[in-house]
């Protein structure tokens, strides 16, 4: 009796474990989630992106210049990217498309509750002997509150002619490291080009 008692111990130690574990993997993957890079587009659904043979990337705006990586990560990904859609580069003022970035970063607040960290046991926590309770008026929750930097690019596509907005593409993305910048801007740039209109 006392051994089936044991051995129920231990399953249910077992079952509550791998409940924990599989709650930390899925935590560890929604914060993987939360560190790439989402994407928007749309466009001017009148517009001739037929006869958009040729692009220049406008000058930034005042204040918005970029890590040399990450200005030509913009530089690099957009020529890739256009060309496979049959749009080169132009010197500046010949091209038919004039693109536009704007970048911005805000810093952000995440807040994150933790009650009963997976084990669902109500207060009572395992370990190898069993479980074990808590103290009257112990916490119950945990709060994480961590900060950091978002940083939003807009791509805008303007008519050369017209000077008429005819696509944009907004990126966001945690803010890190220089070469992660420039890894999530290729990123970015590469999905925004996914809803680019092909030419008809």
């Amino acid at each position: 009796m006392l051994l089936m008692s044991t051995s129920t111990n231990e399953t249910n130690i077992m079952k509550i474990s791998t409940t924990f574990s599989t709650a930390v993997c899925i935590a560890f993957i929604l914060s993987g989630c939360a560190s790439t890079v989402t994407v928007t587009t749309d466009y001017d659904h009148s517009a001739p992106f037929g006869n958009y043979k040729t692009y220049t990337l406008a000058p930034p705006a005042h204040g918005q210049n970029l890590a040399p990586t990450s200005e030509a990560a913009i530089q690099e990904a957009l020529r890739a990217e256009l060309a496979k859609r049959g749009i080169v580069e132009a010197p500046a003022k010949k091209a038919d498309l004039d693109v536009v970035r704007h970048v911005f970063v805000q810093e952000k607040v995440s807040v994150q509750q933790y009650t009963d960290w997976g084990y669902g046991g109500y207060g009572r926590w395992p370990y190898r002997y069993g479980y074990y309770g808590m103290w009257y008026g112990a916490p119950q929750t945990y709060t994480s509150v961590d900060q950091y930097h978002e940083g939003t690019m807009i791509l805008d596509f303007v008519d050369a002619r017209t000077k008429k907005l005819v696509f944009r593409g907004v990126g966001q993305a945690v803010v890190g490291g220089t070469e992660a910048n420039a890894a999530k801007i290729r990123e970015a740039i590469a999905k925004m080009m996914e809803g680019f209109p092909k030419s008809s």
